[in-house]
């Protein structure tokens, strides 16, 4: 569950790097400003690469990665709007994903130490 409310979440940044494209500039122009705006979900995916791979440090990224950007989200739509209810909204669509994965990703970690070779569910014979 973690990994596919993660591959959500990076689509979702993703959609923010199509407002690189315009008229004014040259198709290059167009593509290599698409190719800096994609830059932190390329991040993302590396984090989630981690945290596929060792979920507790994954988790705890992305824990620290969702707290951490959230009040510089906060302030920079708070300039941009100058409404606080704006602005939570927006960084509970953008951060609370991540702090979710990771906690889940934390949670997947210690479920697999508890259940390492049933799985998540006990069976009885």
């Amino acid at each position: 569950m973690p990994r596919i409310i993660c591959i959500l979440a990076i689509l979702f940044v993703s959609l923010f790097a199509a407002d690189s494209f315009s008229p004014e500039l040259t198709i290059w122009q167009q593509l290599s400003a698409f190719a800096i705006h994609l830059t932190p979900s390329f991040i993302l995916i590396v984090f989630l690469v981690i945290a596929w791979k060792w979920d507790f440090i994954g988790g705890i990224i992305f824990i620290l990665l969702g707290l951490g950007f959230g009040p510089i989200i906060f302030l920079h739509n708070y300039k941009m709007n100058q409404s606080i209810g704006m602005s939570l909204g927006i960084i509970s669509f953008i951060t609370f994903p991540f702090i979710l994965v990771g906690i889940l990703f934390v949670l997947n970690h210690f479920f697999r130490k508890r259940f390492p070779k049933t799985g998540y569910h006990h069976t009885h014979s």
